[in-house]
């Protein structure tokens, strides 16, 4: 291994660098996914109507944050599927 951490010879030293920081954008993605799926089950809930208003600016800024995360970091291809459900 060289000063740099990386395994001497390797071919692409910064691949699997690249890879983990990819699955930690994609799993920091996934969190982002839970907490708006929490927030659509929360505005469902009667229980909470004084809230909803609250909550619906939660959504509405939680899906601002992932649509900004996914155009950033350019994670489309896992996303596609969770873009349909939103519409």
């Amino acid at each position: 291994m060289n000063i740099n951490g990386v395994k001497e010879g390797s071919e692409h030293p910064h691949k699997s660098a690249q890879t983990f920081r990819r699955a930690r954008a994609i799993a920091f993605l996934d969190k982002l996914m839970i907490n708006r799926s929490a927030l659509q089950q929360q505005l469902n809930e009667s229980e909470i109507e004084s809230a909803k208003q609250v909550i619906s600016g939660e959504l509405k800024a939680t899906e601002a944050i992932i649509d900004e995360f996914i155009h950033m970091f350019q994670i489309h291809e896992i996303t596609s599927d969770n873009r349909e459900e939103r519409r």
